[in-house]
């Protein structure tokens, strides 16, 4: 049997390609959220409010992804089925978010900047005020064992943030555990500095730096699923004139 043509159909077979590609950006958002919430970027909680936005963003970049997935679906149903009320509301939402992409990236970039002039005085004060120590079970001290173990550093700045604080004044020790090279050798026991038995730098630098890399992912990524949904966007808006 022949293919019926109706006087739309190259335009609805496009449409669909390009509502598969929002319902792609949907799924790398998606991607994008799971990674902030269990990935590297974990480590930069110990930053507190200064690495919030990352975790934030994450959050909405799963919101995000997931109306896209939807949308994408959504949109092929109503090009399919000549739906005009389907399609604004497909480009309704699909507008919307594309300004949330948009702005959302550009926020990421302009805190990524606070984080790296403002952050360095808070977490080297809240360290030393909060820290317990290795086997302690609070989650502050436990996200810094983490990292010190996890990036391979000592402290914000170095090992010798420990000096004068409560660390220091409860344990009577320089450093804790997770500065060590090896957490079990016979030297690791807060005292001796060497280089051999404790890592020498500090996080911080490690920290922004992954931080910056998140930000500039999830800042890039967004960019890019918005450049990808901007012609499933017009396409929609054409096919309900058209419909009209």
């Amino acid at each position: 049997m022949a293919e019926i043509h109706t006087p739309y159909s190259s335009l609805k077979k496009t449409l669909s390609l390009l509502n598969g590609f929002v319902t792609v950006s949907g799924i790398i958002l998606i991607g994008l959220g799971l990674n902030v919430k269990y990935g590297e970027a974990t480590l930069t909680r110990v930053l507190g409010l200064s690495s919030a936005y990352l975790f934030h963003f994450g959050y909405l970049c799963l919101v995000i992804g997931c109306i896209a997935v939807l949308l994408g679906l959504a949109g092929w149903y109503g090009s399919t089925k000549e739906s005009r009320s389907t399609l604004f509301f497909c480009f309704l939402l699909m507008i919307i978010i594309l300004i949330l992409e948009i702005t959302a990236a550009a926020v990421v970039l302009a805190l990524f900047r606070m984080v790296r002039e403002v952050a360095l005085e808070h977490t080297f004060m809240t360290l030393r005020k909060n820290y317990r120590g290795y086997n302690e079970p609070d989650d502050y001290s436990e996200q810094w064992n983490l990292v010190m173990e996890k990036l391979k550093c000592c402290g914000v700045n170095n090992y010798t943030d420990f000096s004068g604080s409560s660390f220091e004044m409860t344990t009577g020790h320089t450093y804790p555990r997770g500065c060590c090279i090896s957490i079990g050798a016979a030297a690791c026991d807060g005292h001796t500095v060497s280089k051999d038995v404790i890592h020498q730098k500090g996080c911080f630098h490690k920290l922004l730096k992954i931080t910056q890399t998140q930000s500039f992912t999830l800042s890039g990524f967004s960019l890019g699923a918005a450049v990808i949904q901007l012609p499933g966007i017009l396409a929609t808006l054409l096919l309900f004139i058209k419909l009209g």
